[in-house]
């Protein structure tokens, strides 16, 4: 990392919430209590910074994405810089419930409001009649606030990384519920038991976020940079069959054969001529049974020419 505890101290990570508001379950983060305010450790920061920083690289690097989520007015902005800075899907607004849990009707939403822009970037919207037209930009303007930051999302994300996990407890929840890393920026106040890698430090100061968010930046980068993008098929291009080199030559390879066998062992035209050979031999068996039938017939007609005189004579 980029970043020291003296960074963090003068970026004023280390102030906590009031003591009346801490949660029990940060006591293991938090330094001291002066003035009625909770002290965070620093050295704790920063260790669970670094965890936290090779974590997104692991899993920015096998090509997962990850979701940034900041709804607080402090965290809006920078969130929406890292989002842009690193082509990562983010949501700003309003945190929808069921975006993970539910994903499948999100994404149909989110393929609704995609066609919606077409429409109006190739200009059809404007054909429609008055009032459907008017009904669909009302629609599009809910669907901006909802969807601004998802329109890239694909997929269920690899991991969620927020500002104030009590402020985003449903969000928390759902990816929780999945089963996705949540990797998030704790005061004194949340619940750093329910993440999988917490980093404590001051979530309502935006030059603390930022300094947060800047180590997040470099971490995403640098995952980006170690991806391995599998092979994608192309339905454009058509594979070429390469047939081997020898039959482009005229000469057939040479074979040795081992001791004791004969070329004619090998050779299909040896077994052609054997199969012909039986086959004429079976031709040359069939015409005797021919010509006995042949003999039979003739018998029997020859009877049939003596019987007729005989009836004719008793006729007479």
């Amino acid at each position: 990392m980029n970043v020291s505890v003296k960074d963090l101290l003068d970026a004023g990570v280390h102030f906590g919430h009031q003591i009346r508001r801490w949660n029990p379950k940060s006591k293991p983060f938090v330094y001291d209590n002066r003035h009625g305010i909770s002290i965070i450790n620093l050295e704790k920061t920063y260790d669970l910074l670094e965890q936290a920083t090779q974590a997104i690289q692991e899993i920015i690097a096998s090509g997962k994405q990850v979701l940034l989520v900041g709804t607080k007015r402090q965290a809006k902005e920078p969130i929406r810089e890292l989002a842009g800075a690193t082509n990562m899907p983010f949501c700003v607004n309003r945190w929808m419930g069921g975006t993970l849990t539910n994903y499948e009707t999100v994404s149909a939403s989110i393929g609704k409001y995609k066609k919606f822009l077409r429409m109006e970037e190739d200009g059809s919207l404007d054909k429609m009649h008055g009032k459907e037209s008017a009904a669909i930009k009302r629609q599009m303007t809910r669907m901006r606030r909802d969807f601004e930051g998802l329109l890239n999302l694909q997929g269920l994300p690899g991991a969620v990384f927020l500002i104030d996990s009590h402020n985003e407890e449903i969000a928390v929840a759902e990816a929780n519920r999945l089963k996705i890393p949540v990797i998030a920026l704790v005061d004194s106040n949340s619940d750093p038991s329910i993440l999988s890698h917490p980093i404590p430090g001051n979530d309502d100061s935006t030059k603390s976020i930022r300094i947060i968010v800047d180590v997040i930046l470099d971490a995403i980068q640098s995952g980006l940079s170690n991806r391995i993008e599998a092979p994608t098929r192309r339905k454009d291009i058509t594979p070429v069959a390469l047939e081997p080199d020898f039959l482009e030559n005229e000469d057939e390879p040479e074979v040795t054969l081992p001791e004791g066998y004969d070329e004619m062992d090998f050779d299909d035209r040896k077994k052609q001529d054997e199969a012909e050979a039986t086959v004429e031999v079976a031709q040359g068996e069939e015409p005797q049974p021919q010509e006995s039938g042949a003999a039979a017939d003739s018998g029997d007609t020859q009877e049939q020419s003596d019987e007729e005189p005989v009836a004719a004579k008793e006729d007479a």
